[in-house]
This record gives structure tokens, C-alpha cells and sequence, in this order.
């Protein structure tokens, strides 16, 4: 066990990583408030762009690396380092509690027509964000439009209108390139940069969603109005154009179809009733990045490489992980048409609440992928890990469906990508949590009390008080209350803990009459291909991934180095004039990809040798057939210890819905931490209650859910 100076001490290089961090991170925003001024073009650029000049890299490329790609790639470099301290300092929720009482009115939600639900700093943020495209758009067209007169444009042939015209067709290209250069950011799902700034993949898929939504009005704007251009000019024939060198008109418009196509079935609507069809279209952002870096060419695509670069790290280690079968134990068939999936996994596999993996189940689709928020808790059951899909979609019900037939099947070929989620969770900060859930939204929350009761029975004293307010349509629903409980875990550790629950059932004026379906567990046969769940760099992954980040830009840096030097060079001679821009950017971006196999397929392979653990051979192993197994004993002697152990705190309403804000204002501590979980409605509900300012003491948090 780490003694608390060595905690000190990681919590001291932590500070100063994040210090180094935020003074990196603030240059390199102050270089996107100065690219479009006078003084950076003139005097800045000119200057860097001397200094970095070589045969190695071009006029241009170094001057890019340089201001736009390091930065980044050095903070999340920091970022791995920073989280990787984290994990081993086990006492940060002190210092958030007084951070969280400063800034509590800034963290209050807020209801933003098109945004849903958003906290003070995330809308000051947002606006800030905007303000930077506004002041770019607006600081080029006032420096492009002043250099614009009636002799400028008739030397062109053009009248002055038109030629503004193309000025800011040009413009808004650039000011599209900001939002797109951190689109990636949010999505990169093992990101060592979003954990300093305390987010996750999956709580900043909004900020993806208000990017993209950016992006491609701001390019689909840049493309109409060199369409409208073209078009007054009587030059629509360069719309088929293709430079040999300098900007390809025609990849910008293969760019932006792919982008439209992807973009369209993107909205609520159409993602909701057809999601299988908005899944298969985001595929096409590979054509998309593809054919914009064959638009501006390598060197102003550079600009925006870092976070896409990020992405393709994560996104190969994810292709890893998902080549090789996971071992799954058994499932649960619940009588709410829910599945509880078991699997086998490593001790040396951690995860914090509310994490997620993704599955993939080819029997029902080779190609689709679903996040489900995982149930269980690695403190409490440190050789499984359980997740709970509710029959929703087409693809869980098929799942359910397979399961739950007279006759199942006893075998399932699994892949998994994850777990991803918090790097850390401070909800001892309160002094009581209130749990809102809608349906199968209660499944993070199940997580979260097992990683409390863990921890009252660490401290052994009673940590704080909980209050589970759950809404379900059918009585059915009810038997996910079971499941709040590890089958292998002991009763009496609730006593440290103040638990109680509030169950509604809105649909039923009563209790059925009907016997009450038992919960059916199904045991599957093993495959000696497959392994436990094991994290994919290692035990220490977040260095493995700094090393990855590193190594993997230093080898292209040598390779593209050495081939520029060697190959282009002689046949351009740094001019940019003769070898063909396109041919350079397919270079870049294939030895970009060599370098992030080489690196990421070596950690992988490294760490893949230390944690080959195979899972016993567990033919067989049937609850007839075996029942002194471990999971026997715990499914048939405890499977019903949850239920009656939680009877006491449950309390069962019929025909109603739970009164939030009496639920809510009538508490007097001094912090209580909501959390809600489910439809947008109910989040929108219990938001505006937080919102509202009639009770200080309510700290709002939306939790992220899937299934």
C-alpha cells in the first residue's frame, strides 16, 4: 500500500503537470485569437516559418508542428501522466469539496433551447467559443476586405462585390477548421486530455454534437458560396478541377457530400427512429477527413492533426482489443425483458462508476457496436464484470430473444471495446446523494451504490445517506431493484449504509396478482480461445499510452523526414510547385498510420504476453453438473439474499409519479449531490428543480447512461 507521502507527493507532480498544462493550453487558444490578425501573418508567421525551414520538413510544415500539433501532443502526454498519478492517490475528494462549494452556482444547470442541459461554465464556455469564430471570421474579413478595391477586383475581372465574395467563401473555410481541429476531442474515448478538464468520452459527446453541427454548416456555407461565386464569375468548369498542386477543388466537394450525408442523419429524429442507418453514415467521416486533407493539403491540415491523430491511437487499440474473444460466465434473464451479462475478467482490470464497454455480438451483427453502462463494481467483484442490456432496439431484443427462448444457446461469441469512464468519483463530497432514474436509467446508479457500499465497509462507519427514486411503467420493471446487490456479496454490508428507495410504478393501480417470474440464469460453455477482460496496455496504461503518442509521432516525423528529404526535396526543391499536393498528403497520412500501427501494435503485444491469463476450463460447470462451483453457490444459495435484504429499504407506490421537488426541497444538509439518469424529460425536470435557486444545497449531475 502507498504511504501518505507518497500520495503527497503524487498529488505535488500532479499540481505542477496541471500548472504546465494550463499555461501550454492558454498559448496555444492565444494563437487562435492572433491567426487571423495582421500581426501574426506578417511578423509571426514569417519568422517561424524561417526558423523551421528545411529539407526535412518544407517551407511551411515545421512553422505548423510547431505551434499547432506539439502543444497538443505534449499535453496529452502530460495528460497520461497526470492520470496515471491519479490512480494511485486515493484521497482527492477533499480538494474538489472546496472547489465545488466556490464554483457551485456556475455548476448549476441551466435549459438551452438546442443545447438541453447545460451548466453555467459549459454555456460560458460554449459562448467564449463562439466569440473566438466570430472574432476570426470578422478580423479576416475586415484585414481581406480593406485590401480590396475597384482596380484590385477589375484586374481580376471581377466586380468588388464578388470579389468579397470570395473572400469570405475563403474565410469561413478557416473558420470551419477551428471547430473541426477539436471535433475529436470529445470522441476519442481513452483520452488522457479530456480527464484534465474532469470529462469523460461519454459525457462530452454533446460537445462533439455541437461541433459537428459547426463544422458543417460553416463548410457547407464555404461550398455555396464559391458555388455562387463560380457561378456570377461564369467559371462553374473549376468546380471539376483538380490542381496538381495547391487547394483540389474537387476533394473538397467529395469531402463535403461524405459530410452532408453523415451530417443528415445526425438529428434527433432521424438518429432515433433509424439508428442503425445514422450508425453505418458515420463511417463516412474516414472519406470526409480523407478528401479535406486532399483539399488544403498536408501542411494546413496539420493544423487540425492532433486531435484526429489522438483519435486514431484510440480508435486502433480499440480495433485490438475487439480482435479476441471475451469469456462470458452466464447471463441473468430478467422478467422485465432484461439481460444481466457476465463476464469473466482480470484483478488487475479497474474501472470506476458509471463506466461503459461497448459489444459486439456477431450472431446478431458482425459490425454494430452498443455501449452499455456497466453494473458491477471491480472493488466488490474483482474476477467479473456484468452488464445489463434492456430490450429496447432491434439489436437487444434479438439479444433477449435469443436468450430467453425455451432453449438457449450455450455458447456466445462476445467482443468487447473498454471500459471507459471517470478517471475518479467524489461522491463521499456529500453528505446525501438523491438518485433519480427513469426505466432502466436506474443501471448507473447500481454501480454506484456497490462502489459506496465498498467503501463503507472500507472505512467500516457509515459513510452518508442515499435516496434511490426510481420510476418504472410495469411491476416487472421492479426485479432491476434485485439486481442493485452483487449475488456474491453479503447482505449485512448495507447496514453502513443509509440506503433507501422509492419505487413507482405509474401504469399499475395495484400490486398483480400474478406469480411473480423468477429471474432464469443461463450458464455458458467455455471457449478455450477465450480470456478474461483484461485492460489492453496493461495494469500502468495510461504511461503505455504516453509512449504510444510519443513514439508513434516521432517515427513519422523520421520517416516523413527522411522521405521529403530524400524523395520529394529533389524533385521540388521546397517550391510547392511541382510535386503534387495530393501525392504529399497520402504520404503523410499513410506513414502517419504506419507509425501509430508500430507503436500501438508493440505496447499491445508487450502487455498482451503479461496478462495472457486464461480462464479454467469450465466444460461443464452447469449449476447441475457442478455444484460446488463458485457460481453455483452464489446464483442458487444468494440469488435471492438481494431481494430480501433490500426489502426493508424499498418502499412500493402504485399509480403515481414521485413528487421530485417535495423530494428534493425538504432536505436540509448542507450538500446533496442529484444525480437523475433517464428520459429527457425527467432530466429536464429534475434539472430545473436544481435550477430553480429555492434550495442552495442541491448540487445537479446528469448521468450518462446506455443499454
Amino acid at each position: 500500500m502507498d504511504s501518505p507521502a507518497s500520495h503527497g507527493g503524487n498529488n505535488t507532480i500532479r499540481a505542477a503537470i496541471m500548472a504546465v498544462v494550463m499555461a501550454v493550453f492558454a498559448g496555444y487558444l492565444l494563437l487562435w485569437v492572433m491567426a487571423p490578425t495582421n500581426l501574426y501573418k506578417q511578423t509571426w508567421l514569417p519568422v517561424l516559418r524561417a526558423k523551421t525551414a528545411s529539407t526535412y520538413f518544407g517551407t511551411n510544415q515545421g512553422a505548423t508542428y510547431l505551434v499547432f500539433t506539439f502543444p497538443v501532443l505534449f499535453i496529452a502526454v502530460l495528460g497520461c501522466v497526470y492520470v496515471h498519478l491519479g490512480k494511485k492517490s486515493k484521497d482527492n475528494h477533499t480538494k474538489r469539496e472546496n472547489v465545488d462549494h466556490r464554483l457551485a452556482i456556475w455548476k448549476r444547470p441551466m435549459i438551452i433551447k438546442g443545447l438541453g442541459i447545460v451548466s453555467r461554465i459549459e454555456l460560458a464556455f460554449f459562448l467564449m467559443f463562439i466569440a473566438l469564430l466570430i472574432w476570426n471570421f470578422v478580423t479576416y474579413l475586415r484585414n481581406s476586405f480593406a485590401n480590396i478595391t475597384a482596380k484590385s477586383a477589375a484586374k481580376s475581372g471581377e466586380k468588388v462585390w464578388e470579389a468579397k465574395l470570395d473572400t469570405a467563401a475563403l474565410r469561413l473555410g478557416l473558420v470551419g477548421n477551428i471547430a473541426l481541429t477539436f471535433l475529436f476531442f470529445p470522441v476519442t474515448r481513452g483520452s488522457s486530455v479530456l480527464p484534465l478538464f474532469g470529462l469523460t468520452s461519454e459525457a462530452s459527446v454533446k460537445y462533439h454534437i455541437w461541433l459537428g453541427h459547426i463544422v458543417m454548416t460553416l463548410f457547407t456555407a464555404h461550398g455555396l458560396c464559391y458555388i455562387i461565386f463560380w457561378a456570377v464569375t461564369h467559371e462553374l468548369s473549376v468546380i471539376l478541377k483538380w490542381e496538381n498542386t495547391g487547394v483540389s477543388n474537387v476533394a473538397g466537394e467529395l469531402s463535403l457530400v461524405a459530410g452532408l450525408f453523415l451530417w443528415a442523419t445526425t438529428f434527433p429524429r432521424i438518429r432515433r427512429k433509424m439508428f442503425e442507418l445514422f450508425f453505418y453514415t458515420h463511417h463516412l467521416y474516414i472519406l470526409f477527413v480523407f478528401f479535406f486533407v486532399l483539399h488544403v493539403g498536408i501542411s494546413y491540415a496539420s493544423i487540425m492533426l492532433p486531435g484526429f491523430f489522438l483519435f486514431m491511437i484510440d480508435r486502433y487499440l480499440r480495433f485490438l482489443q475487439s480482435r479476441r474473444g471475451v469469456r462470458l460466465l452466464s447471463a441473468r434473464v430478467l422478467p422485465c425483458e432484461t439481460v444481466e451479462l457476465n463476464f469473466a475478467k482480470s484483478k488487475g482490470l479497474s474501472y470506476t462508476p458509471t463506466s461503459i464497454m461497448f459489444v459486439n455480438i456477431p450472431s446478431i451483427s458482425k459490425l454494430q457496436w452498443h455501449p452499455f453502462t456497466i453494473s458491477s463494481n471491480s472493488n466488490m467483484e474483482c474476477d467479473k464484470l456484468s452488464v445489463i442490456i434492456k430490450s429496447e432496439g432491434s439489436w437487444s431484443s434479438k439479444l433477449h430473444h435469443l436468450l430467453s427462448s425455451p432453449s438457449p444457446v450455450d455458447r456466445l461469441d462476445v467482443s468487447i471495446e473498454g471500459p471507459y469512464g471517470p478517471s475518479s468519483t467524489d461522491f463521499l463530497r456529500h453528505d446525501l446523494v438523491i438518485m433519480v432514474s427513469g426505466g432502466s436509467g436506474v443501471t448507473p446508479f447500481i454501480s454506484i451504490i456497490r462502489e459506496l457500499i465498498h467503501t463503507s465497509e472500507t472505512l467500516k462507519s457509515k459513510t452518508l445517506e442515499i435516496l434511490l427514486i426510481s420510476a418504472f411503467k410495469n411491476s416487472t420493471d421492479l426485479t432491476m431493484l434485485d439486481l442493485i446487490l452483487p449475488i456474491s456479496g453479503a447482505p449485512s454490508k448495507l447496514s453502513n449504509l443509509g440506503l433507501q428507495i422509492e419505487a413507482y410504478v405509474t401504469t399499475e393501480k395495484q400490486p398483480t396478482t400474478q406469480e411473480k417470474k423468477a429471474i432464469r440464469t443461463i450458464w455458458f460453455k467455455p471457449n478455450p480461445s477465450d480470456a478474461p477482460i483484461t485492460p489492453i496496455l496493461g495494469e500502468n496504461g495510461w504511461l503505455w499510452l504516453g509512449a504510444i503518442i510519443s513514439s508513434s509521432f516521432i517515427i513519422y516525423l523520421i520517416f516523413i523526414g527522411i522521405l521529403t528529404r530524400y524523395y520529394i526535396f529533389p524533385i521540388d526543391h521546397n517550391t510547392n510547385k511541382i510535386y503534387s499536393s495530393s501525392s504529399r498528403a497520402v504520404l503523410h497520412i499513410l506513414i502517419l498510420c504506419i507509425g501509430i500501427v508500430i507503436a500501438a501494435t508493440a505496447a499491445f503485444l508487450l502487455n498482451k504476453s503479461k496478462n495472457a491469463t486464461q480462464i479454467q476450463n469450465m466444460e461443464g460447470a452447469t449449476p447441475q453438473a457442478s455444484p460446488n462451483s463458485q457460481y453455483y453457490n452464489a446464483d442458487r444459495e444468494l440469488e435471492s439474499l438481494p431481494h430480501e435484504s433490500l426489502s426493508q429499504s424499498i418502499n412500493v407506490h402504485y399509480g403515481e409519479r414521485p413528487d421530485l421537488k417535495r423530494f428534493l426541497f425538504e432536505r436540509k444538509e448542507s450538500s446533496v449531490g442529484v444525480l437523475v439518469c433517464g428520459p429527457r424529460k425527467l432530466r429536464h425536470e429534475v434539472a430545473n428543480i436544481c435550477s430553480s435557486g429555492l434550495a442552495a444545497n442541491l448540487h445537479f449531475e446528469s448521468i450518462s447512461f446506455s443499454w
